[in-house]
């Protein structure tokens, strides 16, 4: 088992423990095999190229992951050669549900259900507590060449990512 990270983010002011290390700018992003709402296969791979943004969020039916994946939806729009991947828990079935009934098209939502590999090698699986297993909120850029140029680990998981420097770090 990974490093676990003691109170490394919040939820509602109380100490989550996050399982992994925690990556930076710099690092090589890790490569991961997760299923789209399709039931495919994806792998960091998948988007060789492009610049990757990667959203994980405990839940999309949470009023702040739904916010922040619908933003996310609105701003790719307008970024070229670039990926929005939103990594979840949940469900392929319930993410597809989920984007048809809000129309999202633009990013591509990615269930972790299978195992826990990508939580502990992102550094955001959260161990214990009420989310247990769950993801913490999170938001990786990765350039073309699979290195990280932005991360951010948001300290309290009921608030939301800094979407400006995301945004700017994506177009960078």
């Amino acid at each position: 088992m990974a490093d676990i990270r003691k109170g490394a983010v919040t939820l509602k002011g109380n100490p989550v423990d996050l399982t992994g290390k925690a990556l930076k700018s710099g690092d090589t992003a890790p490569d991961f095999k997760l299923q789209d709402n399709g039931l495919g296969e994806v792998t960091l791979a998948s988007s060789a190229g492009k610049t990757r943004i990667i959203a994980t969020i405990p839940s999309l039916d949470t009023s702040v992951c739904h916010a922040e994946t619908k933003s996310f939806n609105d701003a790719i729009k307008n970024l070229s050669n670039t990926v929005c991947l939103v990594v979840s828990m949940d469900l392929p079935f319930g993410q597809k549900r989920w984007c048809g009934a809000e129309g999202v098209e633009n990013v591509v939502t990615l269930s972790a259900h299978r195992c826990t590999k990508f939580g502990e090698d992102y550094g955001v699986l959260i161990s214990g507590g009420p989310l247990d297993r769950c993801l913490a909120r999170a938001v990786f850029v990765i350039n073309p060449e699979g290195k990280i140029t932005h991360t951010e680990y948001v300290s309290e998981i009921a608030t939301h990512p800094n979407y400006e420097s995301v945004i700017a770090a994506a177009k960078a």
